[in-house]
C-alpha cells in the first residue's frame, strides 16, 4: 500500500548574528561529522594523573573540571542529562561543562555503529590522550563505557557517582529548561504503573500513539501500554497532507477526547509523526503536550513490552477553550510572507536535507517541484531523506545535545535571538525540530507548517535554487 511515510522514504538525501544564508557545504556523509564549537580538544603529551583504582573523588573533580587535558562525560541515559532524575539524583541535570556517551548507545544495532560512535567521540573531544572521567548513577554505565573505551586503547579513565555530586548544592549542575517536554520510558512506565513521576501534576494522563495510516500499519503491531491510535491523515488530509482547517481540527479534537486541560504523552514507531501530532496538539490548545524520548524503541530499550491490545478514545463534548487556543504556533503562508519581509526580528530555518536546499530534488515522490523560500536559511535535517532526522538525533534516537544542536545553527548564521521560523516540505521534520528548540528553553519559535510543498504549490510565490552566495 503507498503511503506517505513511504513518499518520505523515497526521497533521495539528511546567540549570534546574522540570519543571511551563507553558502553551506554540502551534508557530510554521516551527521556525526558536523563541526560542533564546543571546546576544541586539547592534545596532551603527559596527563598530569596519578595512577590510581579508575576511581576519582569529588574534591579531585572538582579540581580538574575544566583543566585541558580532562574531559568529564555523562554516561547515563540521555534523558538524565537533560533534566530527569532516574536513579535517585538529588538534584537533575548534569555536572555543567560534562559532554554525554551514554552507555545506552553502545547497545544499538544500527548500520555503520563503530564508525558513528568514533566519530561520536571525536566530535565531544573524548580522546585517547585525554583523562576522562566516566560518570553514572547506576554503578553500571560508567563502567559499560569504561570497558568499551579499553577496548579502543583508552588508558587514563576513571568512575564517578554522580549522586555524590548532586548532594552538594554548591556544585554546579545543569538541567534544560523544558526537559519534562521530552519523557524517558521509565517515566511513562511509572505512570502506567499508577505512580506519579515528578513534573506530573495531572493524574489523568492520556497515551497516544501517532502514525501514518490505518492502526494496521503500525500501531497493531504493537504500541505503548493503554495508547490509543491516532492516524495523522485525520488531521492533515490527502492528498494535499497539509494541516486541516481551524473548524475541521475543533471536531477532531472532540472526536478523539483531547481537552485544554489534558497532558498527553504521544509516542511513536516512526517519531517524526509523534512530534507533528504533538505540535498540532499544542496549536489547538492542549496544555501539557509531551513526547516519548527516542520513540518505542525506547520503552524496547528500557526492557519493557509493547501491547498489541486496541484502545480507543473516549469523545468529548466540551474541549475548554476556543480552537486554536495557541495560535502563535502555527504560522501560515500570508504570515510567513509578512515575517520575512522583516529579516530584523525572524528568521526561516530550512530543515530539509541539503540538496533539497539547494533544488538538486524535491525530496518527496508526489512532488516535483525544487528549490526553497527566498530568504530560507539551511538548517540541516538528515542524510538519508525526508524521512530523516540524524543531525538533531543521537544513534538511539534521542535528542541530541544543546550545544551540538546550536552549533549546526551557528554554522548556518542562524541568530536564535530572532524569532525562528522552522520549515520543512510537509512539517514533519521541523515539528520535531521546534519542540526540541523548546526543550532547550526557546520560546520565540514557531511551525511554518506548511513548508515548502505548501509554498511551491502556488505559482505565484517566489522560489531560489542553487548554493546561496557568501
Amino acid at each position: 500500500m503507498k503511503s506517505k511515510l513511504m513518499a518520505l522514504c523515497i526521497a533521495t538525501s539528511m546567540l549570534f548574528t546574522g540570519c543571511s544564508a551563507a553558502k553551506t557545504p554540502p551534508q557530510p556523509s554521516s551527521p556525526v561529522e558536523t563541526k560542533v564549537e564546543e571546546p576544541a580538544p586539547i592534545a596532551v603529551t603527559t596527563p598530569e594523573v596519578k595512577e590510581a583504582d579508575g576511581v576519582i573523588t569529588t574534591d579531585e573533580l572538582k579540581t580538574n573540571l575544566g583543566k585541558d587535558g580532562w574531559v568529564v562525560v555523562d554516561t547515563r541515559l540521555n534523558d538524565s542529562y537533560n533534566g530527569w532524575q532516574l536513579d535517585g539524583e538529588e538534584r537533575s541535570g548534569h555536572i555543567k561543562g560534562a559532554v554525554d556517551f551514554s552507555a545506552n548507545w553502545l547497545k544499538q544495532e544500527v548500520e555503520n555503529k563503530e564508525e558513528i560512535l568514533a566519530k561520536a567521540l571525536e566530535t565531544k573531544g573524548i580522546l585517547p590522550e585525554k583523562n576522562i572521567v566516566l560518570y553514572d548513577a547506576n554503578g553500571k554505565d560508567a563502567s559499560l563505557v569504561a570497558e568499551y573505551l579499553k577496548e579502543k586503547g583508552y588508558k587514563n579513565l576513571f568512575t564517578y557517582d554522580v549522586k555524590e555530586w548532586a548532594k552538594d548544592s554548591t556544585l554546579s549542575m545543569e538541567a534544560y529548561p523544558n526537559y519534562k517536554l521530552i519523557v524517558p520510558a521509565k517515566a511513562v512506565k511509572q505512570i502506567l504503573d499508577g505512580e506519579t513521576p515528578a513534573t506530573f501534576e495531572n493524574a489523568n494522563v492520556k497515551m497516544v500513539e501517532a502514525s501514518w495510516g490505518e492502526s494496521k500499519e503500525s500501531y497493531d503491531k504493537g504500541h505503548i501500554p493503554n495508547a490509543f491510535h491516532i492516524d495523522t491523515d485525520s488531521f492533515e488530509p490527502p492528498p494535499a497532507w497539509m494541516l486541516d482547517t481551524d473548524e475541521h481540527l475543533a471536531g477532531w479534537a472532540l472526536t478523539n477526547g483531547f481537552t485544554a486541560n489534558d497532558t498527553v504523552i504521544v509516542s511513536s514507531e516512526y517519531q517524526m509523526a509523534a512530534y507533528r501530532l504533538a505540535v498540532v496538539l499544542e496549536y489547538i490548545g492542549v496544555k501539557d503536550v509531551r513526547v516519548l524520548n527516542g520513540g518505542n524503541g525506547a520503552w524496547l530499550n528500557a526492557g519493557y513490552q509493547l501491547e498489541t491490545e486496541k484502545h480507543l478514545p473516549v469523545a468529548s463534548t466540551d474541549f475548554g477553550a476556543s480552537i486554536p487556543a495557541n495560535k502563535s504556533k502555527i504560522v501560515s503562508i500570508p504570515e510567513l510572507k509578512e515575517r520575512l519581509e522583516k529579516p530584523e526580528q525572524y528568521c526561516l530555518v530550512d530543515n530539509r536535507g541539503w540538496d533539497e536546499y539547494i533544488g538538486e530534488n524535491s525530496g518527496y515522490s508526489y512532488h516535483d517541484k525544487k528549490g526553497r523560500i527566498p530568504g530560507a536559511v539551511y538548517g540541516y535535517s538528515g542524510t538519508g531523506g525526508s524521512s530523516d532526522l540524524n543531525y538533531y538525533r543521537n544513534i538511539d534516537n534521542t535528542m541530541r545535545n544543546a550545544n551540538e544542536i546550536v552549533s549546526l545553527w551557528k554554522e548556518s548564521k542562524i541568530d536564535t535571538t530572532k524569532g525562528l521560523m522552522f520549515m520543512c516540505g510537509s512539517g514533519w521534520r521541523a515539528a520535531e525540530v521546534l519542540y526540541y528548540a523548546n526543550t532547550l528553553g526557546m520560546d520565540n519559535v514557531s511551525l511554518y507548517s506548511d513548508g515548502w510543498i505548501g509554498w511551491s504549490n502556488d505559482a505565484a510565490n517566489p522560489t531560489v535554487t542553487g548554493e546561496p552566495a557568501k
